[in-house]
């Protein structure tokens, strides 16, 4: 399995993006990203200037890709 880099909770929104996710709304210090289609995704995430590789891990899994892919969009 692939190391995971050190980015930045803007970083992983734009990654996201590219996959059709959009940002719902914002509340406190995390972004609500949502995609539409036959099941809907909705997934939180931190807005931090470094987040930890498990909560990196675990937002990666929730949409549905592989490491592999995430770095792809990165």
């Amino acid at each position: 399995m692939p190391k995971l880099p050190v980015i930045s909770g803007i970083k992983a929104v734009k990654a996201l993006k590219r996959v059709g996710f959009s940002v719902d709304h914002q509340t406190g210090s995390h972004i609500i990203m949502r995609k539409e289609g036959s099941k809907p995704v909705t997934i939180s995430v931190p807005k931090h200037k470094e987040m930890k590789a498990g909560t990196l891990r675990i937002l990666i899994k929730q949409v549905g890709l592989t490491v592999d892919e995430f770095l792809k969009l990165l």
